[in-house]
């Protein structure tokens, strides 16, 4: 066998070899390349998306979109970007400045668009419905002061939260895929398909929360770190209270954690909760003045960077586990909440929005 046989051979085997190893970098380079705002979006819309997009989150897990300043390197990631996915309702209030920046002219989705979005007065009243009978004092809560922490951090009168009700979160899905598939129409079936498929999966997430916080007396409260709550408690029931506003930035006045001591006395608040990203010096010292337990992490804002909760899914389950193994009573169910949410799970979430972004500010 001759020299020159062998080397034409190697020479085959190698261009063989070098054409394998470059097929992933071309597949990569062919997927839709998403930015989204923070770490849930992204896990959204890689179940959306499926093999067909890369997804860069701009804040990462245990990350706070609240303070975060953007980079150079996000305004060439946004520059780069086939897609850009953000939530909207001024969660991001640095993302306008940072899209202007980037110079970016492609598709964008505003992930709660056609949500109805709680407001802040509405926390102090939602999920109260079933519990009329219990007076929740918030009279003397400095509501005004409240406003104003709220205010500080310019979401307005919108919480910007819809993600911790799971049918709102359905929204969420329906703008993602819609997005995808303008994007990408080569693709649209797979992305109807991946979204039809993520939404039984919330479904059944969704069910398993219910019968989770069924088991938490109706009149329970707790406290986490800053106003994050509101959809969860107008969806399942728990009544969350906070020394902060949305502002995680903000740190409570003297008053308003002396007002908060006094309605810890006044309502049924069982348990203090941290979350993964607030300033957790609160809560510990809030535990020193009531003596009421620090149950565990509940995650509002951000994925965790591993485990359970490292997944939108996750998450969701992971929060209604943690509340459930602190407060819940098994047997005792007053909530009623399959009568009070009547969620069919009727997933045709076709959602013809004319996803017209001038109402956002951004004219392409």
């Amino acid at each position: 066998m001759s020299l020159a046989y062998l080397s034409s051979r190697s020479s085959r085997w190698l261009v063989g070899v070098s054409a394998m190893l470059a097929l992933p970098a071309a597949m990569a380079n062919e997927r839709v390349q998403v930015v989204t705002s923070f770490s849930i979006l992204a896990d959204m819309v890689e179940n959306v998306g499926g093999e067909h997009v890369e997804v860069t989150p701009l804040v990462a897990a245990d990350g706070d979109a609240h303070v975060y300043s953007p980079s150079p390197g996000d305004a060439r990631s946004l520059a780069n970007a086939d897609l850009v996915v953000f939530n909207g309702l001024l969660f991001e209030g640095w993302m306008e400045r940072l899209i202007s920046a980037s110079d970016y002219n492609g598709p964008m989705v505003t992930a709660t668009d056609g949500i109805e979005p709680l407001s802040f007065a509405a926390h102090e009243e939602h999920g109260h419905d079933d519990h009329d009978e219990h007076d929740h004092g918030h009279d003397d809560h400095d509501h005004e002061e409240h406003a104003d922490e709220h205010a500080g951090h310019d979401h307005g009168n919108q919480d910007p939260h819809a993600w911790q009700d799971m049918h709102q979160a359905e929204v969420y899905i329906a703008n993602i895929r819609d997005g995808l598939i303008a994007a990408d129409a080569d693709n649209a079936d797979a992305y109807r398909a991946n979204a039809e498929q993520y939404l039984q999966e919330m479904a059944e997430v969704d069910d398993e929360i219910r019968a989770l916080i069924d088991e938490i007396p109706a009149s329970t409260s707790v406290i986490t770190g800053h106003d994050s709550f509101g959809y969860f408690s107008s969806a399942y029931g728990v009544t969350f209270l906070s020394p902060v506003g949305l502002s995680t930035e903000a740190d409570p006045s003297g008053a308003s954690m002396a007002a908060l001591v006094d309605v810890i006395e006044q309502e049924n608040v069982q348990a203090l909760f941290h979350e993964n990203m607030t300033n957790q010096s609160i809560i510990t010292q809030l535990a020193e003045e009531t003596g009421l337990p620090i149950a565990g992490t509940l995650y509002a804002d951000a994925l965790a960077a591993e485990g359970e909760a490292s997944t939108y899914l996750g998450m969701m389950r992971h929060n209604a586990q943690v509340l459930h193994d602190a407060l819940a009573q098994p047997g005792h169910d007053d909530h009623g909440h399959s009568n009070d949410h009547d969620h069919d799970h009727d997933h045709d979430h076709d959602h013809d929005h004319d996803h017209d972004h001038d109402d956002h500010g951004h004219s392409h």
